[in-house]
């Protein structure tokens, strides 16, 4: 079970606070469309303190691709009371969360039906 503290060797910050609430980890890139299109939306539910967000660009942190095996971006890494999420969300019929990552961006609706889920 991926811990959110394990973060931290990527050079995270990982508060008390995060391993007791929903906490995604945005993994971007500042070229990638989609990414800019799910960002202000991430921020958003974070302001209303549906979740808590970090954000990481993918090209500064080679290492975190790599241990969770991110391939494609926007990818979102949900954690709930600091551990990784170990099912699956699916929303209308089509598999949107497996094992904790959902890769590609999605609109508000959808985002706040996969917290709800978390």
């Amino acid at each position: 079970m991926t811990k959110i503290e394990e973060l931290k060797e990527f050079g995270l910050e990982i508060t008390e606070e995060m391993k007791q609430r929903k906490v995604i980890l945005d993994v971007y890139t500042t070229w990638c469309g989609p990414c800019r299109f799910l960002s202000p939306i991430l921020e958003k539910l974070n302001e209303e303190g549906l979740i808590m967000l970090l954000k990481e660009d993918l090209d500064q942190n080679k290492p975190l691709a790599e241990k969770f095996g991110i391939t494609a971006i926007p990818t979102l890494l949900l954690f709930n009371n600091g551990e990784l999420l170990n099912h699956t969300i699916e929303i209308e019929g089509q598999l949107l969360v497996r094992n904790g990552v959902m890769v590609g961006a999605a609109g508000e609706q959808i985002l706040r039906e996969i917290i709800e889920k978390m």
